[in-house]
């Protein structure tokens, strides 16, 4: 009795169980919204203005700190090709 349940139990889980998960997860997905809600472009928004705002402020203290010292370059670009700017040479200032 119990050789012949067993292969009943792997065809039903084969034939039976797996089709039904896959089409309920693929139902699902075609349930899903495929656009962005009104908070989520709220939330863009918001974040948008803040990066904006961000950038703002780092021009404007890049500008101040330009006025003040001659020497100074603006832009993350220009520091990572900066010869004299290594890694390891700032953690060897630090010990």
């Amino acid at each position: 009795m119990e050789d012949i349940l067993v292969p009943i139990f792997v065809v039903g889980i084969l034939f039976i169980g797996l089709p039904w998960l896959i089409m309920h997860y693929v139902t699902k997905w075609k349930q899903a919204p495929g656009s962005m809600t009104a908070e989520d472009e709220t939330l863009l928004d918001d974040l948008h203005s803040l990066a904006r705002r961000l950038e703002d402020r780092v021009n404007t203290v890049e500008r101040i700190v330009a006025a003040d010292n001659p020497d100074f370059r603006p832009g993350i670009a220009e520091y990572r090709s900066d010869p004299d700017y290594r890694l390891e040479d700032r953690t060897q200032r630090r010990n």
